[in-house]
């Protein structure tokens, strides 16, 4: 064999195993797909699929935390699936860190209570008061701190979410300043903070959405 010919088959034969690696979808492609999307880093289970993102009208990502042992967020997500528009969110995060999307996308969930917050504790509320709303915003829910409320959330629901908040931002065109902690935009438990250290450290993350065109 030639040196030329040789040198053509190396060739051939990194492209065979190269060639996967090139078709393998973006992180924004992923981020946008229709269906069951398996995500890099997170475990999540959809008891809905996804649908066309360009259809779900979110603004704003609200990030919520309910008392309850480990198992909660699971039960909950079944409940919500069962009745969609109930009191909940569209996504539960459980304690060892399963993300489970409960409903259609497009489901308008009974969550916050109106934006009512004004009184610029933790925020700017010139910017939310009555503006970041159930209608505009999609709602996570991490189960835990129990029985004590100002019990943070595991690791593990830590490390799904700075995973999970970029695959909304990327899904929805979500800047980070749009992420909020509930007890930011309503007024909450006065005992702790609901989501803030949550919407704090996705808001420190910086993660800047690809530009959604038209017809995404």
């Amino acid at each position: 064999m030639t040196k030329r010919a040789l040198a053509l088959l190396m060739l051939l034969f990194g492209l065979a195993f190269a060639a996967p690696a090139l078709c393998e979808p973006s992180w924004s492609e992923v981020a946008r797909a229709s269906g069951t999307p398996q995500i890099p880093g997170l475990n999540i289970v959809y008891l809905a699929p996804l649908g066309n993102p360009a259809e779900a009208k979110w603004k704003n990502i609200l990030v919520h935390q309910t008392e309850g042992p480990p198992g909660s967020a699971k039960n909950g997500a079944a409940e919500q699936a069962k009745n969609p528009t109930r009191r909940g969110v569209i996504v539960w995060v459980e304690t060892d860190g399963t993300v489970y999307w409960a409903v259609p996308e497009t489901t308008i969930t009974t969550q916050g209570d109106g934006g009512n917050r004004n009184d610029n504790k933790y925020i700017d509320n010139t910017k939310t008061f009555h503006a970041v709303t159930k209608e505009n915003s999609i709602g996570i829910e991490f189960s835990g701190n129990y029985p004590d409320v100002r019990k943070p959330v595991t690791e593990a629901q830590t490390a799904a979410w700075l995973v999970l908040v970029r695959f909304l931002q990327e899904r929805y065109g979500i800047p980070p300043e749009n992420i909020y902690a509930h007890n930011w935009i309503d007024f909450k438990d006065s005992r702790y903070c609901e989501g803030c250290e949550l919407a704090t450290l996705a808001r420190k993350l910086n993660y800047r959405p690809m530009p959604v065109s038209a017809g995404r």
